[in-house]
């Protein structure tokens, strides 16, 4: 009995404290790593969320102010009858007209009176520049849209569509044959809009953003022959 009370008592030897031990750091070696991968999977995911968040609103406020270029407060000076010539829209102008840009250039009335003049406050537009979208609010007053601290935008592509009208039908007096210049057309404008960005905090973050916009406010060129 006392050999065996000795046996009992004898404990844990050397070689099996080591194997406990491995086999424990082995464990929390296992969880720790979870943890970790865990951890930066969240973050990943905060990061996705914000930067799809930064760009749906710079987005969303593009759209926004293109979708208003060319608004007139007196628009009805813009039809033209046989009575009355039509007057050109001083707020028509709109860029970019053609292939892709990464800026863009706008203007539309805020008069509480139509006065027919272009001021300082009614001309607003867009840049990429630096890694970030910049606004204008006015002439020469350009702020910051995104958070370069936050998101880097790698690409801001603003591309122009156009379709053509004819409104020939409405003339009292038809064209004369083969005067292509000749017959009023209604120039109904839209613009593709396609934003792309990486997070500051973790390049391998990246998201883009497409929109389509229709530009409220149609171009009419050409006139009704006298």
């Amino acid at each position: 009995m006392d050999a065996a009370r000795q046996r009992a008592a004898r404990g844990f030897t050397l070689v099996e404290v080591l194997v406990g031990l491995a086999l424990a750091l082995l464990v929390v070696a296992g969880g720790a790593a979870l943890l970790a991968s865990q951890i930066r999977e969240h973050r990943s995911l905060v990061l996705e969320a914000r930067l799809t968040q930064d760009l749906r609103t710079a987005a969303d406020l593009i759209v926004r102010d293109l979708r208003r270029a060319g608004h007139w407060g007196d628009a009805g000076a813009g039809l033209w009858t046989e009575a009355q010539p039509a007057r050109a829209n001083p707020y028509l102008a709109l860029a970019p007209d053609g292939a892709a840009s990464d800026a863009a250039s706008l203007r539309y009335s805020r008069d509480a009176i139509e006065n027919h003049v272009v001021d300082g406050n009614e001309q607003f537009g867009f840049r990429l520049r630096n890694g970030a979208i910049d606004i204008q609010l006015g002439n020469g007053n350009w702020q910051a849209l995104t958070d370069a601290t936050v998101l880097t935008v790698t690409q801001f592509l603003i591309t122009a569509t156009q379709e053509a009208i004819e409104l020939e039908a409405a003339c009292p007096t038809p064209c004369p044959p083969g005067d292509g210049a000749c017959a009023p057309q209604q120039v109904v404008r839209g613009l593709a809009l396609e934003i792309g960005a990486r997070a500051v905090a973790d390049a391998a973050v990246v998201r883009t953003v497409q929109a389509r916009v229709h530009v409220r406010a149609d171009a009419v060129s050409g006139a009704c022959p006298a």
